[in-house]
């Protein structure tokens, strides 16, 4: 059985006499390998959790800068006033989304360890599409959502869906 030692370790070996330089032996060995390379080494995270962390980052700087951005670039798609003031209960539904945008760029770095917030934005944006779209074909003056916000918060909630663990896959290693 071989003891792994650190610097540590070494220093102290080497100041009680008991570290040696290396017989013969040593050299005449066969390299002891790892045939996975996984004893000790980080392993790359899976391809999905990647691509799971790049879609946390799109949504949460969506949510940021983006709906606001395109409520003035498309009012008709994405805000549901008239005028050319933001409304109260717009600034309201901004700050949420920008503040729930920067929670999605934390949990990008660990996304396992953020399942919960993630879900939430899932089941949320699915809930908020449904109903925006339910008001946008019962309003004729909202249609254009159907073509704006609407599709697109059910795209994203679809995506990040797609691309979050469930199950065992969910529990981190």
């Amino acid at each position: 059985m071989n003891k792994h030692y650190d610097v540590g370790d070494l220093r102290s070996l080497k100041e009680m006499g008991k570290l040696t330089k290396p017989g013969e032996e040593a050299f005449k060995r066969e390299p002891q390998l790892d045939p996975l390379a996984l004893e000790g080494k980080n392993t790359a995270e899976p391809a999905s959790i990647k691509y799971l962390r790049v879609a946390l980052q799109l949504v949460g700087v969506a949510f940021i800068v983006g709906i606001y951005t395109l409520t003035l670039i498309w009012p008709s798609g994405w805000s549901w006033h008239t005028g050319h003031h933001t409304p109260h209960y717009l600034q309201m539904i901004l700050g949420v989304y920008a503040t729930l945008g920067i929670f999605l760029l934390i949990a990008s770095r660990k996304p396992l360890a953020h399942l919960s917030l993630i879900w939430f934005t899932v089941w949320s944006s699915f809930v908020h599409a449904g109903i925006m779209g339910v008001q946008a074909l019962a309003n004729s003056e909202d249609r254009a959502h159907l073509w704006g916000d609407v599709p697109a918060l059910f795209v994203l909630a679809a995506v990040l869906a797609l691309l979050t663990a469930r199950g065992a896959a969910a529990k981190p290693a």
